[in-house]
């Protein structure tokens, strides 16, 4: 992969894209430049990542060939503002800011901009990550293939035409937190027929995860 990738945000999510590019050994360390408004977890992750940090969002952008907003949505608009300047039509940007069209992040850069949105999961902190991503009509497909490298470091990336996105928000974004009630309703069956708390939810967590890896071999 070539030239710096940039991280404006280092919260839970930005740090797990992180840690998967290391794994993944697609850049050193050298080669990811980070900046978050908090500076102690900025901190945190010089010192845990050993990444370069930078002093504002601009140097980010500047220094970066590929800039992965890692921010809350309502924040979004005003950093693309902030950097719009130093946004040329070789840099791309990547935003996981969910409910964050396409269109409303070109509305705040050039009309060339090279846009990815991009919804992961929160599996994706354990390297076990399911991502979805579209794409603007600037994208190549070199773009579009680094793009995948990185989100697939973390566990599995597809591309998919924006319209799908609503779809993917409640499958693959909202699932989670169904598969841990299900997780806990099971368990709570176990300790109901007299297993301990500790042991039910080993058994129901397993039995979900193996189901999951055989459901995935079937499909694969």
């Amino acid at each position: 992969m070539q030239g710096k990738i940039g991280f404006i945000g280092t919260g839970n999510m930005g740090q797990a894209i992180i840690k998967g590019i290391l794994t993944a050994d697609l850049v050193s360390e050298k080669e990811i430049i980070a900046y978050d408004s908090y500076h102690p977890a900025l901190e945190k992750v010089k010192n845990s990542l050993g990444i370069q940090t930078a002093t504002s969002e601009n140097e980010v952008v500047q220094q970066a060939n590929m800039i992965i907003l890692a921010v809350k949505p309502t924040m979004v608009a005003d950093v693309l503002t902030r950097v719009k300047n130093d946004v040329n039509k070789e840099k791309i940007i990547v935003s996981i800011a969910a409910g964050k069209t396409i269109d409303d992040l070109s509305k705040c850069l050039a009309e060339d901009a090279k846009i990815i949105r991009v919804m992961p999961n929160s599996p994706a902190m354990i390297g076990q990550g399911m991502s979805a991503l579209c794409i603007n009509d600037q994208i190549s497909q070199d773009d579009q293939q680094a793009v995948l490298a990185i989100f697939a470091s973390f566990g599995q990336a597809k591309v998919v035409e924006e319209y799908l996105m609503d779809a993917v928000t409640a499958v693959s974004g909202a699932g989670p937190a169904y598969v841990y009630l299900f997780i806990e309703a099971l368990a709570d069956g176990a300790v109901a027929l007299g297993m301990s708390r500790k042991d039910a939810y080993v058994f129901a967590a397993q039995t979900v995860s193996g189901a999951a890896q055989m459901a995935d071999e079937k499909l694969n």
